[in-house]
């Protein structure tokens, strides 16, 4: 059974963690801006000497996602918790791919995250050795059919993806992400070698979290829930982000069994 938080609060489980993945979009900002009690409780959790990360899937290095919370207002004792998906990628690529040629699917703002071997990226797909998806093109960011058409005949190079979400709610607007692209490439036959939550690899490369009890903190059934429950660690869905409607419609308890997923604990916004 889901417990919910609203009234208790975050603080009334706080003791019982030595460690907090916090997802970022969707419960500390909105991709506009920050969620004032979610600092207060980032906040809260750095007075105690909680141990926590906020981890989150931004296909983008860790240093470009902190300069974009830096302008949001957040402090540099909280950006210094920040961990992306990109960089789980970058630490990947540089090791296994430095030198190897590929093709960019994604907008110009994630260029960032090949900056360093940015020689080796192809403008013909047919000239690639691999693809890397962080995105969606700015002129192709709400037609899945045009990325089928210019996968299928490629299926036989790995796609490397660092960002496993499908959509992310950016302020009121909805869009969505490279985790779609990649869906319609491995339904085509493709491989794809994915860093990001639910994946442990992410978790894993953020911080030493032996032997520690360990809370999830995020908005996506698909990704920080089911990465908690494959990972045996307790989980938080805070209600309020991308799956609000159909929790509102359904509730939490037959829309988890919808996702096969297990939620120990719910919240509205996240709330000390």
């Amino acid at each position: 059974m889901t417990e919910n938080l609203d009234y208790k609060g975050l603080k009334s489980i706080a003791d019982s963690y030595d460690l907090f993945y916090i997802d970022l979009w969707g419960v500390v900002h909105n991709g506009v801006n920050l969620h004032k009690q979610a600092i207060r409780a980032l906040e809260e959790l750095e007075k105690m000497d909680k141990e926590f990360v906020l981890l989150t899937n931004a296909p983008r290095p860790t240093n470009i996602v902190t300069r974009q919370l830096e302008k949001m207002g957040m402090k540099k004792i909280l950006r210094d918790h920040v961990f992306t998906s990109g960089q789980a990628a970058l630490l990947f690529l540089k090791k296994n791919y430095r030198e190897k040629f590929f093709f960019h699917i994604g907008p110009p703002r994630d260029f960032d995250l090949f900056n360093d071997f940015k020689e080796f990226k192809q403008n013909e797909i047919n000239k690639s050795e691999y693809l890397l998806c962080s995105g969606l093109f700015e002129d192709h960011f709400e037609d899945l059919s045009y990325y089928k058409i210019l996968l299928e005949q490629h299926t036989d190079k790995k796609m490397i993806c660092t960002n496993p979400d499908l959509i992310v709610d950016k302020g009121d607007k909805r869009e969505l992400c490279a985790g779609s692209v990649a869906m319609v490439f491995e339904k085509m036959g493709g491989e794809v070698v994915y860093f990001g939550k639910p994946h442990q690899e992410v978790y894993d490369l953020s911080i030493d979290n032996n032997n520690k009890k360990i809370l999830a903190i995020g908005d996506n059934l698909n990704t920080d829930i089911r990465g908690a429950n494959l990972l045996n660690y307790d989980s938080l869905l805070i209600s309020n982000g991308i799956h609000r409607d159909e929790i509102k419609i359904e509730g939490i308890q037959k829309v988890s069994r919808e996702y096969e997923v297990i939620v120990n604990f719910i919240q509205s916004d996240l709330k000390w």
